[in-house]
């Protein structure tokens, strides 16, 4: 990925991100250096907290990448699948009812959702739910569209 531009962030867009993501999934991402990363070949948008890449703008919403998501793990908004959803997840793929063990009730139709693994928590992908998280868990269907995942260009990206 080709970096556009690069530039520091300023205290109130520091204080937007860190209320905006607090407040979804009531984790708070603290660092000294915020830096906004734009690419060439793609409309993401990454925030770079100390030097990593923690926030990525979906639609204009800040929400915490991959990586973000394991080093301040959410409390909300939290899809979770079964060892047999992982290596697909893992790959990109979206999140079907039958992978999922649980989801969190709050979660809305449109909400962006952390995908972790059942067995040690880790998040392996961002998607956007496509239902309601009491009717998530269930026998067939798709239910997350997957946004950003392990293995892919953000999160290989390193400053």
């Amino acid at each position: 990925m080709q970096v556009k531009s690069r530039h520091h962030l300023r205290s109130d867009e520091i204080d937007e991100i860190e209320d905006h993501v607090a407040a979804q999934l009531d984790v708070a991402v603290d660092g000294d250096a915020y830096e906004l990363v734009e690419f060439e070949d793609s409309d993401d948008e990454l925030v770079l907290v100390d030097g990593e890449p923690a926030v990525l703008y979906v639609d204009e919403e800040p929400f915490l990448t991959v990586r973000g998501a394991n080093e301040y793990p959410p409390e909300n908004r939290v899809v979770t699948v079964d060892a047999g959803a992982v290596s697909f997840v893992s790959d990109g793929a979206d999140v079907m009812r039958p992978g999922i063990v649980k989801a969190d009730a709050d979660i809305g139709s449109g909400d962006l959702v952390a995908i972790a693994e059942e067995s040690h928590g880790k998040v392996l992908a961002i998607g956007r739910a496509k239902t309601d998280g009491d009717d998530m868990v269930g026998d067939s269907g798709k239910v997350v569209e997957s946004i950003h995942h392990v293995g892919d260009d953000l999160y290989e990206f390193t400053a």
